[in-house]
C-alpha cells in the first residue's frame, strides 16, 4: 500500500510524540505504515507511506537517487550566479551536494500558511523550484541560506512520479 500525504507545517513525520504535538497519527488513521523519509516540522509537504519494507527504503534511500521536488520561497531574488552555485552544488559543514536542478519559478498555487511566513516590508521574496536526489538534515534551508537566501516557506511537491497535485494539506490519499 502507498499512501501520499500532505503534510501541513508543525506537524511531525512520526506517529508519536512525548511533546503534545501533532503528528501523522492526527490526520492518518491507517494501522501499520510507515513514512518513507522524513519531513522536518516546519516543512511542508508530500509525505509517502506504505506498509513493505521493500518500498520504504528504495523511496527513502539516496543511493536509489529518487528525485525530489521542492517549491522554496525565500528571502529576496536570487541571480543566476546564486541559482548557479545551487545547480554545481553546496559546501555545507557535512560535506558537498550533489548537484541540483534551481530555476526560479512563478509563486505556486498553493494553500496559505497557518501561521503565514514572517514578512519584511524592505525585502522582497521569490520561490524557487529545487531538484535534489540527497536527503541530508535539513539540506535545502542550509543550501538557501548558503547562498544568502534564506528559506521562508519550504514545501515538499514531489519524490519521482509521486506528487501532492490536487492533494489539501492535511489530505491523503491511498494509490495502491
Amino acid at each position: 500500500m502507498i499512501i501520499l500525504f500532505n503534510k501541513p507545517f508543525n506537524v511531525l513525520c512520526q506517529f508519536t510524540d512525548n511533546k503534545e504535538r501533532k503528528t501523522l497519527k492526527d490526520y492518518i488513521p491507517i494501522k501499520n505504515v510507515y513514512a518513507a523519509g522524513r519531513l522536518d516540522f516546519d516543512s511542508e509537504g508530500l509525505v509517502i507511506l506504505t506498509d513493505e519494507g521493500k518500498l520504504q527504503n528504495l523511496i527513502s534511500n539516496p543511493k536509489h537517487k529518487l528525485e525530489k521536488t521542492y517549491w522554496v520561497q525565500v528571502e529576496g531574488i536570487p541571480n543566476e550566479e546564486s541559482l548557479n552555485k545551487l545547480r554545481k552544488g553546496i559546501l555545507l559543514k557535512d560535506g558537498m551536494t550533489k548537484p541540483a536542478i534551481a530555476n526560479l519559478i512563478s509563486e505556486p498555487i498553493i494553500e496559505e500558511r497557518n501561521p503565514p511566513i514572517r514578512v519584511r516590508k524592505n525585502i522582497p521574496t521569490s520561490w524557487i523550484e529545487l531538484k535534489i536526489t540527497e536527503g541530508k538534515n535539513r539540506q535545502v534551508r542550509r543550501m538557501t541560506a548558503t547562498i544568502g537566501h534564506p528559506t521562508l516557506r519550504l514545501i515538499r511537491y514531489c519524490i519521482g512520479d509521486w506528487t501532492i497535485a490536487n492533494l489539501n494539506p492535511g489530505n491523503y490519499k491511498i494509490i495502491e
